[in-house]
């Protein structure tokens, strides 16, 4: 399940991560927090959608379907964020990803600077993974991170807020992006490529959608976010250019769909 805002240029959001369920062969639902006007250029409005409404699609999905894993993303208010970590709760959701999505890739605010503390208070303590950037992880920490130990002395300090396992993604440093992993004991560096591309839009949403994906198919926490890198990697190299600003990654890299690429080479016939 996925609990985020809607995404009108298909590239983040609640439309990347459905992209991403089915492509790793796991059935989607969804919770929509906000919906947005938006595309690849940026954010140009933002309807939230009241919290008891938020509240409701998901009693109603896991009354009825019920869900073994789920992740939050665009969660822009205090009360949104207090009814999703109320009725997570509720419903005993044990494998919870929170990706604390602070702003989009346009650089269009979408967390509101009161949510902060109510995200640190109510959704980190449930959550058995969060995986915030650099700079979400310099907000949720209140530390800058400049070098390694600033960024292992943050993910102890997230770490202590409840999640199990923290992920301070490595894309906005020099190099090749090497993750953080704190399983609150030990350290891991995950390090893969850094794929030569402005196709980024939709990467954090994408890789925290593909980590619900494979906890739910019964990956063990390490060897889920070791999966979903590879999964974000193979996205970003097979992306492709829509409209004029950050095209998205393509998350059906993996699946053999041979209309969908010939109409993007503008090759296919009637």
């Amino acid at each position: 399940m996925t609990i985020a805002g809607s995404d009108s240029g298909g590239g983040a959001g609640i439309q990347a991560d459905l992209k991403t369920f089915a492509a790793l062969g796991v059935y989607g639902t969804s919770a929509i927090t906000a919906v947005t006007a938006q595309n690849t250029r940026g954010v140009f409005a933002v309807a939230e959608v009241p919290e008891d409404v938020v509240g409701i699609q998901i009693d109603v999905v896991l009354e009825d379907i019920g869900t073994i894993a789920a992740k939050t993303g665009m969660l822009s208010s205090a009360p949104i964020i207090r009814v999703v970590a109320d009725r997570l709760e509720a419903w005993g959701v044990e494998k919870l990803v929170v990706d604390p999505v602070m702003i989009a890739k346009s650089g269009d605010q979408l967390l509101q600077d009161g949510a902060i503390a109510e995200l640190i208070a109510a959704l980190l303590p449930i959550a058995l993974i969060v995986t915030p950037n650099i700079p979400e992880a310099e907000v949720l920490s209140g530390r800058p991170i400049v070098d390694d130990d600033d960024a292992r002395e943050a993910a102890r300090t997230i770490g202590s807020l409840g999640p199990q396992f923290v992920v301070i993604k490595g894309g906005h440093r020099l190099g090749d992006p090497t993750d953080l992993i704190f399983d609150g004991r030990d350290f891991v560096e995950l390090t893969g490529p850094r794929v030569a591309t402005t196709n980024t839009h939709g990467t954090g949403c994408t890789f925290s959608a593909a980590l619900a994906a494979y906890l739910a198919l019964g990956l063990d926490p390490l060897d889920a976010i070791s999966r979903s890198k590879e999964f974000i990697v193979g996205a970003l190299e097979a992306s492709f250019f829509i409209g004029d600003g950050h095209s998205p990654v393509n998350h059906f890299f993996n699946v053999d769909i041979p209309l969908v690429a010939n109409l993007v080479k503008g090759t296919t016939s009637q």
